[in-house]
């Protein structure tokens, strides 16, 4: 081994220990006694972070532009343009990072969170575009091949380094991510998991290059490019759902009902809707239902006590609309019961509620909501039309008022 390749291999060792317990250290030193939990905190730490990737992508983009352009290697060089194209991403990033911080607005009334998400899906783009332009480079090369050239241990010493740092960088994106529920930091994490394994396959070529003589530089370019664009698709479908609109997740809807539950006033609740404008800012609504027969000011006191209770324990701002019902009508109640049975013969995981009956003399209009799941792909007023029929057909002189909702959670 030469000097050159000895200095270089004793400095990426310091780095590589060093590097570590860098976010540790720059924390401590820059952010001592900042909460991830708060919003300023998250923001703080994801702005540290992006900063931090891109001080490494750029460090890594010189070390593997230097051994491309020495080796002749295009694998080399545009795993190099790879990394380029991530200190960008952890710009935008620290962009999203700094705009979902602001504050709500005239124009913006539920703040900037989003932005995150939109940066995130920008990310992704970026690794497409960089996944499609090192797969027409490979072909290039795959049409021409060259021989390598050059000091093929520099170009490995550089490339088991940059494999060493994106797997370093993966771990703290992907905690870090987690801890502050970041989906550009998510996104980036993902990044580096294809940017280890294309390094590793251009690592290969030029080490099965070097002891076979073999041309597969434009092989393993197109090998790189494939996991390049697996990775920007795969980001970019996680990135976009949550702009879409995507359910709450399971846990959390089971902890706010039984938090609304346990309150005697409460026999029910139901219409649950979530809504994400990011992270920090997520409202929710929901219909609880109470005796009819309560005292309006007592019941309206309890509601703002629960709606005081879920801000607090789930930082969301809630609101909550209460729905009267009888409770001890027997003969309502067992109209409901049956109702309901026959809504569970549509779907087992159907449901009803706000049931009202007005006896008439002729007939009794059964007045309910019908809770149809998204697997039933019949139009709303087929559903309806079909639920009358079965409460006609199953109970004698009872007409169905029937509003079709679909669920708006998973539970």
């Amino acid at each position: 081994m030469g000097k050159i390749e000895t200095d270089l291999f004793h400095t990426n060792t310091i780095v590589l220990t060093r590097v570590v317990h860098m976010v540790k250290i720059l924390s401590s030193i820059f952010l001592k006694g900042v909460d991830k939990a708060t919003d300023a905190g998250r923001r703080a730490y994801g702005m540290l972070c992006s900063i931090l990737g891109i001080c490494l992508n750029l460090l890594l983009f010189a070390g593997k532009l230097a051994a491309g352009t020495l080796s002749g290697s295009i694998a080399i060089t545009a795993d190099a343009f790879n990394n380029l194209s991530d200190a960008g991403s952890s710009v935008i990033t620290l962009i999203g990072f700094k705009f979902a911080g602001m504050k709500p607005d005239t124009k913006h009334p539920f703040g900037h969170g989003r932005i995150e998400y939109i940066s995130g899906l920008i990310v992704s783009f970026l690794i497409v575009l960089v996944g499609f332009e090192l797969l027409i480079s490979s072909i290039q090369k795959i049409i021409n091949p060259e021989p390598l050239a050059g000091n093929f241990l520099l170009s490995l010493i550089i490339l088991g380094a940059s494999v060493l740092v994106k797997g370093y960088m993966f771990f703290y994106n992907r905690m870090v991510g987690k801890e502050i529920n970041s989906a550009g930091m998510k996104a980036t994490a993902i990044d580096c998991v294809s940017d280890c394994v294309a390094t590793t396959v251009v690592l290969i070529s030029v080490l099965v290059g070097a002891l076979t003589g073999a041309k597969l530089d434009g092989w393993f370019g197109a090998a790189v490019s494939g996991f390049v664009l697996f990775a920007g698709f795969r980001s970019a479908l996680e990135t976009i759902g949550p702009l879409l609109g995507t359910p709450p997740e399971e846990e959390f809807v089971k902890n706010v009902e039984e938090a609304v539950m346990a309150h005697k006033t409460v026999v029910g609740i139901h219409d649950l809707v979530v809504h994400d404008y990011g992270p920090g800012r997520v409202m929710l609504s929901l219909h609880a239902e109470v005796d009819g027969k309560g005292d309006i000011f007592e019941i309206h006191d309890e509601i703002d006590i629960i709606e005081q209770e879920l801000r607090a324990r789930f930082g969301c701002e809630a609101v909550i609309h209460m729905d009267p019902i009888e409770t001890d009508n027997k003969v309502t109640n067992e109209y409901k019961d049956k109702v309901t049975s026959i809504i569970k013969s549509i779907h087992k995981d159907a449901g009803i509620h706000d049931f009202r009956m007005v006896p008439g003399p002729s007939h009794n209009n059964l007045i309910f909501d019908a809770v149809i799941p998204h697997d039933i792909k019949d139009s709303e007023e087929e559903i309806r039309e079909k639920i009358c029929s079965l409460v006609e057909e199953n109970l004698a002189q009872c007409f169905a008022v029937v509003t079709v909702d679909r669920p708006y959670t998973t539970i």
